[in-house]
């Protein structure tokens, strides 16, 4: 049986090219997803960040809501930066967009505030091994609830859930494509192999 390694990014709105650019670094199989078929043989999919509105609304454009759902439940791993994080959620604290509904947890948008308040920590994350991530955050949402079979992998200090992981879904509010720092792309690659295999 052969294991699917490929790695889709949807770019549809966003920063897919600079999550492409540390696929590629690290020598995977990857693609741009933009349509329905383009899912078909994908170990993963990244959402990355952006316009969670407009990243929405190009998802219904080109029908791709629903089969997204379908892989993501059948199998397929799916890790979300950011607005991708505010996409994966089952409820957010906004009342739009709408998310899809896959992660138990509860997402509050621009939850550090506008562009002018973006900031970057070093924090420490467990399972990104022993040295701190250094965490860029761009008009970042955070998780507000976390249902029970939900890893919280990372907390910013006295300020809610930046990272977690449910079964094959990933979800961070910074942005590790920003970044040289490869250990979340190669931990989101370690859960798409795991599920494929």
């Amino acid at each position: 049986m052969t294991v699917l390694t490929r790695i889709g990014v949807l770019a549809v709105q966003g920063d897919f090219a600079e999550h492409m650019a540390v696929l590629r670094r690290l020598q995977v199989d990857c693609c741009e997803v933009r349509l329905p078929h383009q899912l078909d043989g994908l170990a993963g999919l990244i959402i990355p960040g952006g316009e969670s509105t407009t990243i929405a609304r190009l998802m219904d454009v080109y029908d791709i809501r629903e089969p997204l759902k379908r892989k993501v439940r059948g199998g397929m791993a799916a890790w979300g930066t950011c607005a991708g994080m505010i996409m994966l959620a089952s409820k957010l604290a906004e009342d739009r967009p709408e998310p899809l509904g896959l992660m138990d947890i509860v997402v509050h948008r621009n939850a550090y505030g506008r562009q002018v308040d973006s900031f970057e920590a070093d924090i420490p994350i467990a399972a990104a091994g022993e040295k701190p991530f250094h965490c860029i955050f761009i008009r970042a949402p955070k998780i507000e609830r976390a249902g029970p079979k939900v890893e919280v992998l990372a907390k910013l200090p006295g300020n809610g859930i930046i990272a977690a992981r449910q079964g094959n879904l990933l979800a961070t509010s910074f942005h590790p494509e920003l970044t040289t720092d490869t250990r979340f792309h190669q931990l989101f690659l370690r859960m798409a192999a795991t599920g494929a295999s």
